[in-house]
């Protein structure tokens, strides 16, 4: 088929590169325009997917909308068969979401309807579900309505928001080259009414450890938040990320976000919460071992 490709972050490109694979004719590939990086943002980075893409020779365009009639104009004369689209992370007019002969099919790493929207790996660990997945969904205007034409489903267990997403875009890629090779046989099915969730985008606010709930619900926030934004904690006045934890059951009354060892343990509403891993700002990964052995914290110590 002629194909458009529609991504920006990492989890788009083995989509990218399993259309490329299954010998599909890139006509083209959009992604969100660069974006200023570094300490002092003066550096304009492209994202994953434009680079991939240039790699591989595939045109690439980056508008900063698709709201205007010389861009969808521009779109439409690709003359696609489909557009593919993940992670893209611009609204898709209906004049865009019409042009392809067979419209636009997107990768969304849920379950749908649950977890329609921006977060749904990261909101998925938080509320604790027991499975995700990834839809292939045929798009419409409303923000993933559409109806699913395949899905592949996977166990949370422990895992991060960086494991999930590199399994969820495997996955995606798999499911997606299928769908291709015979739309036919993986006819559009709607989306159940029932079971409708929306995955709001994290905000940073929400990576500041919460251990005044349960401790299971602040190991979920630790996996969730890794890589990116990263859980943390304040020691001293210094921000340390949390980027691994495991869960005790002991109950430690009263205290909350409170150490209550010199192990870095800290109380919650039903149980505690003892960091493993953790993250000092300009320095490397280490153990809570190893961070302790120079940066003491003593039993007492308030840290959220």
């Amino acid at each position: 088929m002629h194909i458009v490709f529609m991504g920006t972050p990492g989890f788009a490109v083995p989509v990218l590169d399993a259309l490329v694979t299954a010998g599909h004719d890139l006509v083209a590939a959009y992604s969100q325009p660069p974006r200023p990086a570094g300490r002092r943002g003066r550096e304009l980075v492209a994202s994953p997917v434009q680079r991939r893409a240039e790699e591989l020779g595939i045109p690439v365009r980056c508008p900063v909308s698709l709201k205007g009639a010389d861009e969808q104009a521009a779109f439409a004369e690709l003359g696609a068969d489909v557009a593919v689209v993940a992670a893209y992370g611009l609204i898709l007019p209906r004049a865009v979401l019409d042009a392809p002969v067979h419209g636009c099919l997107n990768t969304h790493a849920s379950l749908l309807p649950r977890w329609r929207g921006a977060a749904p790996i990261q909101r998925a660990i938080l509320a604790g579900d027991a499975e995700t997945g990834v839809a292939i969904m045929q798009m419409e205007a409303g923000l993933d309505t559409g109806p699913v034409r395949l899905e592949g489903r996977t166990p949370v267990a422990r895992k991060t928001a960086g494991e999930l997403t590199a399994e969820l875009a495997a996955m995606g890629a798999a499911l997606m080259v299928r769908v291709l090779a015979d739309l036919d046989d993986h006819p559009p099915v709607p989306q159940p009414a029932q079971g409708v969730t929306h995955a709001a985008k994290i905000d940073k606010a929400e990576a500041r450890l919460d251990c005044y709930g349960t401790a299971a619900q602040a190991e979920r926030q630790v996996r969730a938040m890794n890589p990116a934004p990263g859980a943390w904690i304040a020691i001293a006045g210094e921000r340390v990320k949390v980027l691994a934890a495991d869960s005790l059951p002991f109950t430690f009354p009263g205290g909350e976000g409170t150490t209550v060892d010199g192990l870095l343990t800290i109380a919650c509403r039903d149980g505690a919460l003892r960091p493993t891993l953790v993250q000092r700002a300009g320095r490397g990964v280490t153990s809570t071992a190893e961070l302790l052995r120079g940066f003491p914290v003593p039993a007492g110590t308030m840290l959220v």
